[in-house]
């Protein structure tokens, strides 16, 4: 059973088999976001992707980033990432035809907590490169 379908913008479909979601800025106690804060937050997300498939190519979508303050403060000017990130294993038809599938897991954020699917996936998730990133694999 799959948790959504997506078309990527390429016009492949792919169905995401797994998901895994948290609150970008849960546990931040002190201090707020900002360049530095956000690089490790992105930095972390990929290394637990990587940690949790390790078995599977892994692929991260650069977020996006927003500047509500030109004010800096003590550690430079306020930066936002969108509200949540996620990690999703995905899976499609075969990139060569004498496979059976083939799979990605892709690390990214969202401004929802909604699952992925359809045209309201975010849009940097859709243009993902399947045929670039991803890896066949046999049933």
């Amino acid at each position: 059973m799959s948790l959504g379908h997506t078309v990527l913008l390429s016009g492949r479909s792919i169905r995401l088999t797994e998901l895994w979601m948290s609150s970008t800025y849960s546990g931040m106690l002190e201090g707020y976001p900002c360049k530095r804060v956000n690089d490790l937050k992105v930095d972390w997300l990929q290394r637990r992707a990587e940690r949790a498939y390790p078995s599977q190519p892994v692929h991260l979508v650069p977020p996006s980033r927003e500047y509500p303050d030109a004010t800096p403060g003590a550690f430079g000017p306020v930066e936002i990432l969108p509200s949540v990130f996620c990690i999703g294993s995905f899976d499609s038809a075969p990139l060569e035809p004498s496979m059976d599938a083939s799979t990605l897991v892709v690390a990214w954020f969202q401004h929802t907590p909604d699952v992925p699917a359809g045209e309201n996936a975010d849009p940097a998730l859709r243009g993902i490169d399947w045929e670039t990133l991803a890896q066949d694999f046999e049933l």
